[in-house]
């Protein structure tokens, strides 16, 4: 169960009040780390806007999809997962790719700037860096923006899974994956 109180519209001070309904209305995320965010309406609304800058860069949706599943996967986190699955199936990962993954074992992937995704994710999470040989193939595979944009967006997620860790964010009910 989630171990902070959910926050009804209703309940929320005027500043909470007008991210939530900026959010809203732009279809952004709502729920899992945001029930705690909301309560710094200032942070919400820049993890909000650091995701939108990202989106715009020129990496694949299958690309960022395998790196954030890499990322909840490492942190255990529960919820993203679940979220992140039904995201990553939209753009077409094989669930057996998904499944790899959630094991914890070497992914079936045969596309090299993906698996470079899947790569450097796990170094930077497990090395707390990224070696020479796999920034070198890094460096060759992705432009230098978009080598910027996927470890920022490492960075930016592994906030998103340790928030939703530490308020214990329940997945939902109909999540198409759970963690092993």
């Amino acid at each position: 169960m989630t171990r902070i109180a959910i926050l009804k519209r209703e309940e929320m001070n005027e500043e909470q009040g007008a991210v939530y309904d900026d959010a809203k209305a732009a279809g952004r995320p709502l729920g899992g780390p945001y029930f705690a965010y909301i309560r710094i309406p200032e942070l919400m609304r820049t993890t909000q806007e650091v995701g939108v800058s990202l989106a715009g860069v020129s990496l694949t949706k299958r690309e960022q999809q395998i790196a954030i599943l890499t990322i909840a996967r490492f942190w255990n986190a529960k919820y993203p997962w679940s979220v992140q699955v039904r995201a990553s199936l939209k753009v077409g990962l094989d669930q057996e790719i998904i499944d790899a993954i959630n094991a914890q074992t070497e992914p079936p992937i045969a596309n090299a700037r993906e698996m470079l995704a899947h790569k450097c994710a796990k170094e930077i999470l497990v090395n707390k860096g990224i070696t020479d040989a796999t920034y070198a193939q890094a460096e060759a595979a992705f432009s230098e923006v978009e080598l910027v944009a996927l470890v920022a967006k490492i960075g930016s997620f592994a906030m998103t899974c340790c928030t939703a860790n530490a308020f214990d964010v329940t997945p939902p009910d109909d999540a198409p994956s759970r963690l092993l």
